[in-house]
């Protein structure tokens, strides 16, 4: 297959080559596409066999739920029933934005969409190229994040192209995802409100709208029931991983710079790859492998950003060992780290002051 890629601007997009794309998801085809959050890999959702093929192209497990991508709130009563008020507060607040909300289906979401799951997982994206898409199509766009299944996620339409040219049938290049991190995603289908996975809508943030939110439990720990159904996409998968060793060291900064410092030399002494995830803060502190600042802890949008970014630039490099300073487990340090945890296989060293 050859896979059509253009360039397109966010804010004038080309009506031609939008409509080309449109055609290819109404005819049962794959568009990769560019977001706010990340570059997602869109297919008719109410086309059974179009969703297949997203599993097949990312090599994804067929349990783990596709996110459904619509171009305005009244779309949600199309696919989802029994809809609560929340929703709705969570809907006319957030959306369009980086906020996925899961529902009981209504019968006409094909369960190949939605991983066997009576839920649906719907999001009304914000990207301008992303909801002229959905509408020119005039359909349901099921995406998730355009990637082999496991890797980082693609904030740059390279990384698309690096991991799914010749697979799919086009790749819109709408240059850089803005936020850098996928959607928070709330599940409002039974009982009380959960975060399922966090983002860039945080938890504070949602609870101004709706009063109080818990987290799902299998969101920062490790022991994950292999055997769970998964509600929401990056629950029981490891996700975002780069191909070398990820460890992710915790504690003082003066301690965490000393250990990987240490753990550096030793690695590089003995002939391996070796890179560093620092931040601007701290960058000029490490000796040894190749360095990269993630961005600044006095923004840490900038660090939600660059973080995958950062770890294909390690793939590129052929980095047997990453070593990786850890972040505030609160607002939006709980996304960051949850991501970085899966990257990391959950391999963290704590680090004390001796």
């Amino acid at each position: 297959m050859i896979t059509k890629i253009v360039k397109m601007d966010s804010e004038a997009q080309n009506t031609e080559e939008l409509e080309y794309a449109a055609n290819i998801l109404k005819a049962g085809g794959l568009v990769a596409f560019p977001t706010e959050t990340v570059y997602g890999l869109g297919a008719n959702a109410m086309n059974p066999e179009a969703s297949t093929k997203i599993y097949k192209a990312k090599g994804r497990p067929s349990d783990n739920p596709l996110i459904v991508h619509i171009a305005q709130v009244e779309d949600m009563e199309v696919l989802a029933k029994e809809i609560p008020e929340e929703a709705y507060q969570l809907a006319r607040t957030f959306w369009p934005g980086p906020l996925t909300l899961i529902l009981k289906k209504q019968d006409c979401v094909p369960k190949e969409t939605t991983g066997g799951l009576d839920t649906v997982a719907i999001r009304l994206p914000a990207n301008h190229i992303a909801r002229e898409l959905i509408s020119k199509a005039g359909i349901f766009i099921a995406a998730p994040s355009a990637n082999k299944s496991g890797k980082p996620s693609p904030t740059k339409a390279e990384h698309v192209i690096q991991d799914l040219d010749g697979e799919i049938d086009m790749i819109i290049d709408g240059g850089k995802a803005t936020l850098g991190l996928e959607s928070t995603i709330v599940d409002l289908s039974s009982g009380a409100p959960m975060i399922l996975r966090p983002g860039c809508i945080t938890k504070r943030m949602l609870e101004n709208v709706i009063g109080v939110i818990d987290y799902d439990p299998a969101i920062m720990g490790k022991n994950v029931d292999p055997n769970m159904i998964p509600k929401a996409p990056g629950m029981k998968y490891r996700h975002y991983a780069p191909e070398g060793s990820l460890t992710i060291y915790e504690g003082e900064m003066a301690e965490v710079v000393k250990a990987i410092n240490l753990i550096a030399k030793e690695k590089t002494q003995s002939g391996s790859r070796v890179g560093i995830i620092a931040t601007d803060e701290t960058k000029e502190y490490y000796h040894y492998g190749t360095v990269k600042s993630i961005g600044s802890r006095k923004e840490e949008a900038t660090i939600a950003a660059g973080l995958y970014a950062v770890l294909r630039e390690f793939d590129e490099l052929h980095s047997e060992y990453i070593f990786s300073e850890s972040f505030a487990d609160n607002s939006l340090g709980q996304a960051i780290m949850n991501r970085l945890l899966k990257a990391a296989g959950y391999h963290i060293v704590k680090v004390y002051e001796k």
